[in-house]
């Protein structure tokens, strides 16, 4: 019995030893160095200019206090990013832990010439969440990083988190991760998307806006927006063949990308008002079903039919608005429909004609069509899409306005 005893003591010595032994030997918070942001630049031919955002411990301040947690960006050239993440952790003294790491960001002339490798090499990384959003910058990335200045956000790792909520309700912009790029990257069906990222350009001037239609006609580093600190803006949409940036979508198309793909809760839109063509009307849709697509590829040049349907409430009032009577309402009703099919058919020939890059992912109702496999890889769908007519058709039902119903 004694014996058993002193063999269940030194077991428990044993596991004790293990315990605190793994525990000091095992990577502490301290030995650590948080990534939050990653911008990536071509240097020149051969290598990367990678610039990582850090999260730093914030000083102890005063209670309600207000004051901006720091942080620090540092940049290192190198061959490959991990070339760059080796070489930054002998800098650091630290470990690089990137699974904090909100957003990726790479310039616009990387991007133009491929970012498969990078892609790849990030996806490789388990510490890199498929969640991070990625955002191809029309300014160099280690530039967008260091202007990224929050105005409502102390923490900006908290802003990061929270970049892409407003994609769901104004369509701006659209929630484009490193995980969906990576997926398109091996689809047959349909191409990758980013965000189109650059920075709020306050010269000084006037900023003057002749008419609503501009608002929406606007992408990254054009937009009529005055602030304290002249940071970053996220605006538009990155379109790529294959790995390549081939164009962008201003403000309206990426509401057209984002309605057409089912990813839009709500949207603000401004038409022509039909009874005085002087005025627009705010109008305020949200899905009434899914868009539904169907494709005849009974020929090489595919024929896409594009069925969409929405209701709607006023948002801009006039003194003399008439807004619940039937044939007004019909008549804003049949103005809706008509601005959509035009804005949608366009946005559908640009993908097609322009960029020739399947970003909707339209080949996806294409697969029924086939049979086999190989025969929907030989009609060459990515390829072919550039040969498609589209046929649009938006159904709107618009109800008078949210609170004041007739004036």
């Amino acid at each position: 019995m004694k014996i058993l005893q002193k063999l269940f003591v030194i077991i428990l010595i044993i596991i004790f030893i293990m315990a605190f032994s793994s525990s000091y030997l095992s990577l502490s918070i301290d030995n650590l160095a948080y990534v939050l942001a990653i911008g990536i630049d071509k240097f020149d031919d051969t290598n990367l200019q990678v610039t990582f955002q850090f999260s730093t411990t914030a000083p102890a301040t005063e209670t309600g206090s207000t004051k901006k947690t720091p942080t620090v960006t540092n940049s290192v050239k190198a061959s490959s990013i991990s070339s760059a993440i080796n070489l930054m952790n002998a800098y650091m003294g630290k470990q690089l832990n990137m699974s904090h790491c909100k957003v990726i960001i790479f310039s616009e002339e990387l991007a133009s010439q491929g970012i498969s490798d990078e892609v790849y090499t990030l996806i490789n990384d388990s510490q890199v969440r498929p969640s991070a959003n990625i955002i191809i910058s029309k300014c160099p990335a280690k530039y967008y990083i260091e202007q990224t200045s929050p105005e409502l956000e102390n923490l900006v790792s908290k802003y990061y988190e929270i970049l892409t909520n407003s994609s769901t309700y104004t369509g701006f912009m659209p929630d484009s991760t490193i995980g969906d790029f990576f997926n398109t990257l091996n689809c047959t069906s349909c191409e990758p998307t980013a965000i189109l990222g650059g920075l709020t350009i306050d010269d000084g001037k006037e900023k003057n806006i002749t008419n609503t239609q501009e608002n929406y006609n606007i992408k990254s580093n054009e937009a009529p927006i005055e602030g304290q600190h002249g940071g970053t803006e996220n605006i538009g949409l990155a379109v790529f063949k294959a790995d390549a940036l081939v164009g962008e979508l201003t403000a309206s198309e990426t509401i057209s990308y984002l309605a057409i793909r089912n990813r839009l809760n709500r949207f603000l839109i401004s038409i022509p008002n039909p009874s005085d063509s002087s005025k627009n009307l705010d109008i305020y849709l949200t899905p009434k079903n899914s868009t539904k697509i169907e494709v005849d590829t009974s020929n090489s040049s595919p024929y896409v039919k594009v069925n969409a349907s929405f209701t709607g409430r006023i948002y801009s009032m006039s003194e003399d608005a008439k807004y619940l009577d039937p044939k007004v309402l019909e008549n804003i009703s049949e103005a809706c429909n008509r601005y959509l099919e035009l804005q949608f058919s366009q946005y559908l020939y640009k993908t097609a004609k322009d960029f020739k890059a399947d970003i909707n992912g339209v080949g996806r109702s294409v697969l029924g069509n086939f049979l086999t496999t190989k025969e929907f890889d030989d009609y060459n769908w990515l390829e072919n899409y550039k040969n498609s007519f589209f046929n649009v058709e938006v159904d709107t039902f618009i109800k008078s306005g949210m609170l004041i119903t007739e004036t």
